[in-house]
């Protein structure tokens, strides 16, 4: 029978300080300018792991599929040849182009030419 007393006087000690904690939240909410996110806006987004806003997400995944972009483009530049059934680098034609590439600078800049 005590431990109704007791809940008795704890319960309205509870509410009203839930009461005034919300009168709190709601006076700073409004003096800070500041937006509190709801328990759903936090849970873990499998697409936005790290919780970034919309703009951010987008202006992230504009960057990444650029990214992805360009290295397919470096990839597919890259010789292969088929060796025991799988694809490899075919070593000796990159050599090959890098050499023609490196010809071809240094005749440009004149180290190729004849001195007088």
């Amino acid at each position: 029978m005590s431990w109704l007393i007791i809940m008795a006087f704890a319960l309205p000690i509870l509410f009203g300080l839930l009461f005034i904690m919300s009168k709190f939240v709601k006076h700073m909410k409004e003096e800070q300018n500041m937006e509190i996110e709801s328990i759903r806006d936090t849970l873990v987004d499998e697409n936005n792991p790290v919780g970034l806003s919309g703009e951010e997400l987008e202006k992230l995944k504009q960057q990444q599929a650029e990214a992805q972009k360009h290295l397919r483009e470096v990839i597919a530049k890259i010789p292969v040849e088929e060796k025991d059934g799988r694809f490899r680098p075919a070593f000796d034609k990159m050599k090959k182009i890098h050499d023609d590439a490196g010809d071809a600078t240094d005749s440009a800049n004149g180290a190729g030419r004849d001195k007088v």
